[in-house]
C-alpha cells in the first residue's frame, strides 16, 4: 500500500475533488483525501493524503496559508469573484485612483482581524455548506470569525486589476479581502484570479500537476515526490528499546525509560503536558505517534499497515 502526502499543483477547471477522483485511477489507491479545498477557478497547492496517510488528516495542525491573487476594481458578483453574476460597474472609477489610494487600501484591509464568511464558500453552518445554501437563493447570519493577516503586499498594478500577494491564517478567505478593498475605494471589486503557493512550510515548488505525477508513477518513480508518513509531523522521534518492540506492535503504552528521544530531529512544545513524539521501533520502522503521560508514552495515532 502507498502511504504519505503529496503535493499537487492543481489546475484551473478542477475541484478538490476531482483531482482526488483522477489520483484513485493514477495510484491504483481508494484511499486518498485532501485538505484545504480550492475552488475550481483557483490553482496552486493542494495537499494530498495516500493510504495510512488519510489518517493525518484530521490531526495535522492548522496552517497558514500563502497566496498569489488578482482583485479586479470596478466590479462586484455575488460570489466575489468574477465568475459570479454581475451585480454593479463601476470602472471609471477605478481607472481614477491613485497609487498612494491604493496602497493605503492595502493598509487598512491587511490590519483586519475579523471576517464574515462569503456565503459561496465551504464554511458548514448547522451541517450545511454555505455555497449550497446560496445555490438555492438563501442567505443566513455569519459570526464572524478572527483571522490574522501577516503579510498583504501589492505585486503590480495595472487598473482596474491589482496583483497582490497574501499570507494569512488558516480560514482567512482571500476573496472576502478583495470585497474590502472595493469597499475601501468605493469602487467595488471582486477577485479575477487565485494561486495558493505555499501551506505552511510546504511550497508549490515541489508539488506536481497531475499529469507529471502520471508520468513519474509510468516510469515506478513516485518515491520521488511521496512525502513519508513520518516526514509529515515536526515531532521528535522517539526509538524503542528492541523489548518494547511488542508493546508497540500491539497497540500498547511504553514506558519512557524504554525509548531514546533525540530532541534535535523535530520540535515540543516544553509547556505541553502530554508532549508528543513519532514513534520508531528499534529496526527503525515507524510505528506511529504518541504522547506523554507520567512515566508512559501511550499512542495518540497508530500507523502501522
Amino acid at each position: 500500500m502507498i502511504s504519505g502526502s503529496i503535493l499537487i499543483d492543481k489546475e484551473k477547471g478542477f475541484t478538490s475533488f476531482d483531482v482526488v477522483a483522477k489520483m484513485r485511477g493514477i495510484l491504483h489507491e481508494k484511499k486518498i483525501g485532501h485538505n484545504g479545498t480550492l475552488d475550481p477557478d483557483a490553482t496552486g497547492l493542494l495537499q494530498i493524503f495516500v493510504g495510512q496517510g488519510t489518517k493525518a488528516i484530521a490531526i495535522l495542525p492548522e496552517h497558514d496559508k500563502t497566496y498569489e491573487a488578482e482583485v479586479t476594481l470596478g466590479i462586484t458578483t455575488d460570489t466575489d469573484d468574477i465568475s459570479g453574476q454581475v451585480l454593479s460597474e463601476n470602472k471609471e472609477a477605478a481607472l481614477n485612483l491613485t497609487v498612494e489610494e491604493i496602497e493605503a487600501a492595502f493598509r487598512v484591509a491587511g490590519s483586519r482581524t475579523q471576517q464574515i464568511p462569503p456565503m459561496y464558500s465551504a464554511k458548514k453552518i448547522n451541517g450545511k455548506k454555505l455555497y449550497e445554501l446560496a445555490r438555492e437563493g438563501k442567505t443566513i447570519e455569519r459570526k464572524p470569525s478572527l483571522i490574522k493577516i501577516y503579510r498583504l503586499e501589492i505585486l503590480e498594478i495595472d487598473l482596474p486589476r491589482i496583483r497582490f500577494l497574501a499570507h494569512v491564517s488558516k480560514g482567512t478567505y482571500i476573496r472576502t479581502i478583495c470585497h474590502d478593498l472595493g469597499d475601501i475605494l468605493q469602487t467595488g471589486a471582486c477577485m479575477s484570479e487565485l494561486r495558493r503557493t505555499e501551506i505552511g512550510t510546504l511550497s508549490i515548488d515541489n508539488a506536481v500537476t497531475l499529469s507529471e505525477l502520471e508520468e513519474l508513477v509510468a516510469k515506478d518513480q513516485l518515491e520521488k515526490v511521496l512525502i513519508p508518513l513520518e516526514e509529515m509531523f515536526s515531532f521528535p522521534k522517539g526509538i524503542s528499546e528492541p523489548k518494547g518492540d511488542r508493546y508497540l506492535r500491539n497497540g500498547n503504552p511504553i514506558y519512557t525509560s524504554e525509548v531514546d528521544v533525540l530532541p534535535e530531529s523535530g520540535t515540543m512544545d516544553p509547556e505541553d503536558p502530554e508532549a508528543k513524539i513519532r514513534m520508531y521501533f528499534s529496526t527503525g520502522e515507524f510505528c506511529g505517534l504518541f504522547r506523554k503521560k507520567d512515566n508512559l508514552w501511550k499512542p495518540y495515532k497508530m500507523f502501522l499497515s
